[in-house]
């Protein structure tokens, strides 16, 4: 090439640019009036759960820049490396969808709470589960109920979805209100790094399930929210407590950090009226709004965890069949530790294929012997007396188990599972089953044995 003809192409490329760029600049507003909005304040670092990215920091944010208050960096991630951001001085404000746990780093920190959110137990729109009682979630979630079925739906796996850090805002709060505490354990395999993650890959699942926050599906067509107890998961519902999964969202702040003071400011700024009405647009409520809400809390917690047959407790929390091994797969599939787990539910599975289960039992005994309990039906409950080894007046009646089941209508392999005592995953394992279709007189072996 001629250094004529590249001086030229030069010049070329040059005046393109000019021509551009006003082009450009009238095509993206937002951009432009960004660059050239006024900064009076400081740059402010905001790291949280997405929940209240979407519900409360967004467009609160802007307002405050539009303001002249000073920028908000938005960091949206999950809660707890929100909370690990503000603590350790990378950030000046996490957003939260739970409250402090106790811990020795929660306790350095403020937790402000600035809106109610609803929790909502979410699946792709084209599922046709209209309700879900608050037992058949809790339910869902400890691994007792399997199929869509089983909750008015199709024969189909129900696939659970849960956010894979332990200190997840939303799912903390949810454990919280149905076992009583938030780090229980739960059969949920699929594992996601934060909500948003978890919404997409239940708009691709019709079997899926997840939980995230009325106001982060809202305006999201390929998810709905299922009514809980036959009621809606609406801001009106939520502002009366009719709607029960209603929880707090926390904006957090450090009091020892150098910026301790503007970031008590935007703080402030979320709940005068500029802020609470950007809220309200993104169905929330305002705190300040629900008071009704915060004199109830200790009552509704008491009557979900009464409805559910759970109680809370600060005690090392009992794993859902299966949680520990399906978390650990879900992450590690090869490690010592999931092998570890494995066995573990192996070994446990195996305990209860073989335990007798008695039933009319009434009084005590002493030295008895049992040679066999293979195939035995029933349940049992013993009590001791004064603290001695001695039982009497004991009568029992054992059955002995059918190691096969006739398919009849309306069977479902979940309904013949619970029936048999037995676990689903046993059933498909023992009639080589890929799937959970079932024929009107198929012939299923119900028994290890």
């Amino acid at each position: 090439m001629s250094v004529r003809l590249a001086r030229l192409l030069s010049v070329a490329l040059i005046g393109a640019c000019f021509v551009t760029a006003p082009a450009f600049a009238k095509s993206h507003p937002k951009a432009k009036a960004r660059a050239s909005a006024p900064a009076s304040g400081p740059t402010l670092i905001w790291r949280g759960d997405v929940a209240t990215a979407n519900g409360v920091v967004n467009d609160v944010a802007a307002a405050w820049e539009k303001s002249g208050r000073g920028h908000i960096e938005l960091q949206p991630f999950n809660t707890a490396s929100g909370i690990d951001a503000v603590a350790n001085g990378t950030a000046d404000l996490a957003g939260s969808a739970r409250a402090g746990d106790g811990s020795a780093q929660n306790t350095n920190l403020t937790f402000t709470p600035v809106a109610w959110d609803a929790l909502v137990i979410i699946t792709q729109s084209s599922n046709p589960v209209s309700n879900l009682t608050l037992k058949q979630v809790h339910d869902i979630y400890y691994g007792k109920i399997h199929n869509w079925s089983e909750v008015g739906g199709n024969n189909a796996p129900i696939d659970v979805y849960a956010v894979a850090s332990p200190g997840d805002g939303v799912e903390f709060s949810l454990r919280s209100l149905l076992f009583g505490r938030g780090n229980q354990p739960v059969a949920a395999p699929r594992l996601y790094v934060n909500t948003r993650k978890l919404e997409e890959g239940i708009a691709l699942n019709p079997n899926g399930l997840g939980v995230t926050t009325l106001a982060g599906i809202s305006g999201n067509g390929k998810l709905k929210a299922i009514p809980v107890n036959g009621k809606r998961a609406t801001v009106a519902n939520v502002a009366d407590g009719s709607y029960p999964l209603f929880i707090p969202l926390y904006l957090v702040t450090n009091p020892s950090s150098p910026k301790a003071a503007s970031a008590q400011a935007f703080v402030d700024f979320v709940q005068t009226e500029p802020g609470k009405a950007v809220l309200r647009r993104h169905a929330v409520l305002p705190y300040q709004d629900g008071s009704a809400l915060t004199a109830m809390d200790s009552s509704r917690r008491s009557r979900i965890l009464a409805e559910v047959g759970a109680r809370a407790s600060h005690v090392t929390p009992v794993s859902a069949p299966g949680a520990t091994y399906a978390a650990r797969a879900a992450v590690a599939p090869t490690s010592p530790d999931t092998i570890a787990a494995r066995t573990a539910l192996e070994a446990r599975r195996a305990e209860a294929a073989d335990t007798a289960r008695l039933n009319r039992i009434s009084g005590s005994v002493s030295d008895v012997t049992v040679s066999g309990v293979a195939h035995a039906n029933g349940s049992a409950t013993t009590v001791s007396r004064n603290g001695s080894k001695d039982f009497g007046k004991v009568t029992a009646d054992a059955s002995q188990t059918a190691t096969t089941y006739k398919v009849t209508k309306g069977d479902t392999l979940s309904s013949i599972a619970k029936r048999h005592a037995v676990e689903v995953a046993k059933l498909r394992e023992w009639n080589h089953l890929k799937n959970d279709q079932l024929k009107l007189g198929q012939v299923l072996r119900v028994s290890k044995r």
